[in-house]
């Protein structure tokens, strides 16, 4: 008696692979970005992977004075979703030439190329940031200008997205852009959790500045300004005018914006603008709120207002955002 057939197993569908290049004389730091934000798997998707690639031979140093092996060579670019340069060693350096050959047939087959910090550096001199907008570390902003005057250089934001390309300003700014690509492919719920765990902002808008030029003064009407951003905050629907936040402050015009300025590093519009974005953002990620609903709550006064701020300020609409980042069926309410 023939023994019965049993049904083949569907074979599980694969998830993306992340790319990590490391190189020698490293930093631990930058190497651990990504790896710590894209490490973990995402329940109810299919387990992606994470390679750590030796774009040299090892084993490689590192800044902190130990070693690393990469199990996997510069070959295992080739068949990544997604290649991320986590840093480079020295901007005065040309990077290895097989490394600029592999990035450049990843960004031909239609790989998400991402560089964090001086990343930056390395997609530009493969000739990959030209005509594109990109960012990297404020303080080799004037140098990187210098060196790839064909790049759009933002040297004043977090991160920012040029098609398929995505780069970074230094630091805990990669940790931003990781949590980025996280929400986009993943959705805001995951991206949350990964940030929970790492004790971070969930969401740090690609716009905002990469660093406050003065030091937060700790002076007695300072501390009554910090107290009143809050109470702005927790009132975003109302008017706010320059001179009645100066009047509440008990400060003439000239002193408040002069302190306001010290305290956040900007204007009194562009802080509200920011905060506003910002509330608008977690309402359509969290709520089905329709879009004229959001523009009421965050104080932009009609839909039209927040629609021309919100895609002048991300590239795209508040439909096309809650489409991304929240359930697509609440994207039909923002139309």
């Amino acid at each position: 008696m023939p023994k019965p057939t049993s049904k083949p197993t569907a074979k599980p569908i694969p998830g993306p692979i992340f790319a990590v290049v490391a190189f020698d004389q490293m930093s631990p730091f930058h190497l651990s970005v990504p790896c710590i934000t894209l490490g973990d798997q995402v329940p109810g998707e299919p387990a992606h992977t994470l390679k750590v690639c030796a774009a040299e031979p090892g084993p490689l140093r590192t800044t902190a004075g130990f070693e690393i092996v990469a199990r996997h060579g510069i070959a295992a670019l080739r068949t990544a979703d997604t290649i991320i340069v986590p840093t480079w060693r020295d901007p005065a350096e040309r990077p290895p030439a097989r490394l600029l050959r592999e990035l450049v047939a990843a960004h031909r087959r239609g790989a998400q190329l991402v560089g964090l910090c001086l990343g930056a550096y390395v997609l530009a001199a493969a000739g990959l940031l030209d005509g594109r907008k990109a960012t990297t570390h404020w303080a080799y902003a004037s140098d990187f200008a210098s060196r790839y005057p064909s790049v759009a250089l933002l040297p004043d934001v977090l991160y920012v997205e040029d098609g398929t390309i995505l780069t970074s300003a230094g630091s805990a700014a990669g940790i931003d852009c990781c949590l980025h690509m996280l929400r986009q492919r993943y959705g805001s719920e995951a991206a949350n959790k990964v940030a929970r765990r790492l004790v971070v902002s969930p969401h740090r808008q690609g716009g905002q500045t990469q660093f406050v030029e003065l030091p937060i003064p700790s002076t007695p009407k300072d501390s009554k300004l910090t107290a009143m951003l809050d109470w702005i905050r927790a009132n975003l629907a109302q008017t706010h005018t320059l001179d009645a936040l100066a009047e509440r402050s008990h400060m003439s015009r000239r002193t408040f914006t002069r302190h306001f300025r010290q305290l956040t590093g900007t204007t009194v519009n562009a802080w509200l603008v920011r905060e506003r974005l910002s509330m608008a953002q977690r309402l359509l990620e969290t709520t089905h709120y329709p879009v004229e609903r959001v523009a009421e709550v965050t104080g932009f006064g009609s839909a039209v207002s927040m629609r021309q701020h919100f895609s002048r300020a991300f590239g795209v609409s508040p439909a096309s955002w809650r489409l991304t980042f929240n359930d697509r069926s609440a994207a039909s309410l923002d139309r």
